[in-house]
C-alpha cells in the first residue's frame, strides 16, 4: 500500500488551482473548466516529489523542470529552482531560473532569481544584464527605488570590487538619465565603500549631487563616508542641508555630530529640527540630554516634556517598544534633573514611570541611590538586596551598585570589604580592581591603591582609566611626576582626546611647573567636557598665574555644575575662597 503523502505542497497547489472543481449538491451545476493538470502531468509531479523524499533530488529536478516548460507555471519553475538549491546544484538552479524567466519574459522574480543565483556563483560579470533587466521591469516613477535597491543583492557577494565593476557596468545608460543620476551615483558609491574605496565613494557622492542637489540619497551616502572616517564627505552633507533638508538626513547628521562629540555642532542641528519641525519627537529627546550634559538643566527639562508630550499619545501598535525606550530615557533624565535640585520625592516619581523590563532594573538602583542620599542608606542596600537576579550579570550589578552606595556615603571600609570579597571570587574582574584601588585612595592606602591599578594593567593592558587614576595620584601628591606623565600619555594613547584624561594631563603639567602649558589643555579640556574638577584644576592655575578674575570666574562655573565636587570644595578651601 502506498504510504500518506504529508509532504507535497506544489503538487497539492497544483491540483487546486489547475484541477477541475468540486460541485456542491446545494449548487447549480457549472461547465466544467478545462485544466492543464491531465494524468500523465498528475503523475509527473507525484512522481518528482516522491523522488523529493526519497533522497533524489536529481530526477526530482528533471521532472519538475520539464513540468514547468510544459505548463509555464511559475510556481513549478520556483519548485524546480527551490529543489536544486536545496541540493546545492548552483548551476542547476540556474539553469532553471533561466528557463523560467525565458518562459515568462515579464517575470520580475524569475529574473529576481537569475540574478540572486549569479551572485551566490560569484559569476558576477554576468549579472550586468539581469540588473538592466530588474530596472527596466519597475515602472517609470519607481526606478530611481529600484536602482538605490540594488545594493542588497551583493550583500553577500563576497568579491566586492567585481561587484563594483558589475554594478557600474549595468547602471552605465542611467548615469546620466534625468531623475535617475543621483540613485545611479549613490547606489555606485554604497558598493564602492563596502569594496573599502572610500575615495571612490566619495567621488560618487560627489557627482550625485552636482546632478541633482536637492537629492537627500548623495547626502546619506556621505554621511556613512564620514562615518568611515573621511571628513571631506560632510561638505557634501552641509551643501544638501543649505536646501529644504529632509529632517532625517539632518537627523542623521546630528548623530554624526554626537558621534565624533561635537556637541555644540549637534546641538544647533537639533534646535533647527524642533524649529522647524516641532512635532519631531526623537529630536527633542536628544536634544534634551545634550543640554542635561552641558549643564542647561531648565532647557533639558522643558525638551524632555515636550518629547514626552509628542510621544504618550503614539505609544501604540509597532512604535510601542521603540516609544517606550525613549520615554525611558526621558524619565531617567528628568529623574536626574530633579535629583540635582534635591527633589528626591520628584525624582523617585519620575522612576516608577520606568515600564521596560530592560531598564527597570536600573531604575530600582538608582530608586536606592536616591534613599541613601536621603540619609537611608541601609533601607537603600534592603532595596538592592531584594532585586531579583536573573542574570550573572545582574547579581554582579546589584554588587556594584551596593558598593557605590557605601562608598557615595563615604563608608570606605565597608565598601573595600564588600570589594575584596568580590574580588577574591573574580580576581580577573578589572572593575572592581580599579574600584578597590580608588577606595583604598579614600582610606589613605596609597602603596595598595598603586599595586592593585598596577594589576588592572597586567590584567587588561588598554584599560585607560587604571593609568590615568595611576598618573594623576602621583602628580598630585608631586612625586614622580615624569612617570606620571609617562602614564597618562599613556591613557590618551587608548581614549583620545579624552577630557578627564587631559585634564590629569593638564594637572601633571601645572605641578611641573608649565603654567601655560597646563592652562591651555586644561582650557580645552573644560570646553570640552564643562565638569566642576576640570574648573577646579582650571581656576588654580589661573590663581596661581595671577588671573584671579578668570580664576573666580572658573570656580564659580564649576559650582554652578556641581556644588558638592571634593576636589572644587577642597580647593576653594585652600585658597581661602568663598562664595
Amino acid at each position: 500500500m502506498m504510504p500518506a503523502l504529508t509532504r507535497l505542497p506544489i503538487l497539492i497547489a497544483l491540483i487546486c488551482a489547475l484541477g477541475a472543481q468540486a460541485q456542491s449538491p446545494e449548487k447549480k451545476t457549472v461547465a466544467p473548466i478545462s485544466s492543464a493538470l491531465d494524468g500523465e502531468l498528475f503523475y509527473q509531479l507525484l512522481l518528482g516529489e516522491l523522488n523529493v523524499r526519497e533522497g533524489e533530488p536529481g530526477a526530482a529536478y528533471s521532472l519538475i523542470l520539464d513540468a514547468a516548460r510544459k505548463t509555464t507555471d511559475p510556481r513549478l519553475f520556483q519548485r524546480a529552482v527551490d529543489i536544486a538549491l536545496q541540493a546545492r546544484s548552483g548551476d542547476s538552479a540556474l539553469i532553471a531560473a533561466r528557463a523560467w524567466r525565458l518562459a515568462l519574459p515579464a517575470s520580475k522574480e524569475a529574473n529576481r532569481y537569475v540574478l540572486q543565483i549569479l551572485i551566490g556563483l560569484n559569476r558576477l560579470s554576468e549579472t550586468p544584464e539581469p540588473l538592466k533587466r530588474e530596472i527596466s521591469n519597475a515602472e517609470a516613477k519607481d526606478r530611481a527605488t529600484e536602482i538605490l535597491g540594488l545594493q542588497r543583492y551583493f550583500a553577500r557577494a563576497s568579491d566586492k570590487k567585481g561587484a563594483v565593476a558589475a554594478l557600474e557596468l549595468a547602471l552605465n545608460d542611467y548615469l546620466g538619465a534625468p531623475g535617475l543620476t543621483a540613485a545611479a551615483w549613490t547606489v555606485i558609491g554604497r558598493l564602492r565603500l563596502d569594496a573599502n574605496d572610500t575615495s571612490g565613494a566619495l567621488d560618487a557622492a560627489r557627482k550625485g549631487q552636482a546632478s541633482d542637489a536637492r537629492s537627500e540619497h548623495p547626502a546619506l551616502l556621505a554621511l556613512a563616508i564620514m562615518n568611515a572616517k573621511t571628513p571631506q564627505a560632510e561638505a557634501i552633507v552641509k551643501k544638501y542641508l543649505e536646501g529644504k533638508a529632509l529632517v532625517a538626513v539632518r537627523m542623521d547628521y546630528a548623530r554624526a555630530l554626537i558621534e565624533g562629540q561635537r556637541l555644540a555642532e549637534a546641538a544647533l542641528q537639533l534646535q533647527t529640527i524642533t524649529t522647524e519641525k516641532p512635532d519631531f519627537a526623537e529630536a527633542w529627546l536628544i536634544k534634551g540630554a545634550l543640554e542635561l550634559q552641558d549643564g542647561k538643566v531648565a532647557l533639558s527639562e522643558t525638551s524632555l516634556k515636550r518629547y514626552i508630550e509628542l510621544t504618550l499619545p503614539k505609544k501604540t501598535g509597532a512604535t510601542r517598544a521603540e516609544a517606550s525606550r525613549g520615554l525611558s530615557q526621558a524619565y531617567s533624565s528628568l529623574a536626574q534633573i530633579a535629583e540635582l535640585r534635591k527633589d528626591y520625592a520628584e525624582a523617585d516619581s519620575w522612576l516608577k514611570r520606568i515600564d521596560t523590563p530592560a531598564e527597570q532594573f536600573n531604575a530600582q538602583i538608582r530608586r536606592a541611590s536616591l534613599l541613601a542620599r536621603q540619609d537611608k542608606l541601609e533601607e537603600a542596600r534592603k532595596l538592592i538586596k531584594s532585586l531579583p537576579e536573573k542574570t550573572s550579570d545582574e547579581a554582579r550589578q546589584k554588587v556594584a551598585a551596593e558598593i557605590a552606595l557605601l562608598r557615595d556615603s563615604k563608608k570606605y571600609k565597608q565598601a573595600y570589604t564588600l570589594l575584596s570579597d568580590a574580588v577574591k571570587r573574580n580576581p580577573n574582574d578589572y572593575d572592581f580592581v580599579y574600584d578597590m584601588a580608588m577606595v583604598a585612595e579614600k582610606l589613605g592606602n596609597l602603596d595598595e591603591m598603586e599595586r592593585l591599578l598596577r594589576s588592572v594593567i597586567a590584567i587588561k593592558p588598554d584599560y585607560h582609566h587604571a593609568y590615568n587614576a595611576l598618573g594623576y595620584s602621583l602628580a598630585d601628591r608631586k612625586i614622580r611626576l615624569p612617570e606620571s606623565k609617562k602614564l597618562i600619555l599613556k591613557a590618551l594613547e587608548f581614549a583620545p582626546g579624552d577630557p578627564f584624561i587631559n585634564d590629569s594631563l593638564g594637572w601633571v603639567e601645572f605641578r611641573s611647573g608649565n603654567m601655560y602649558e597646563a592652562l591651555r589643555i586644561l582650557q580645552e579640556a573644560f570646553k570640552a567636557k564643562p565638569d566642576a574638577e576640570i574648573a577646579a584644576h582650571l581656576g588654580e592655575v589661573l590663581w596661581t598665574i595671577g588671573q584671579q578674575e578668570q580664576a573666580l570666574a572658573a570656580f564659580k562655573e564649576g559650582f554652578q555644575i556641581n556644588p558638592e565636587n571634593e576636589t572644587l570644595l577642597d580647593t576653594l578651601k585652600r585658597l581661602r575662597i568663598k562664595f
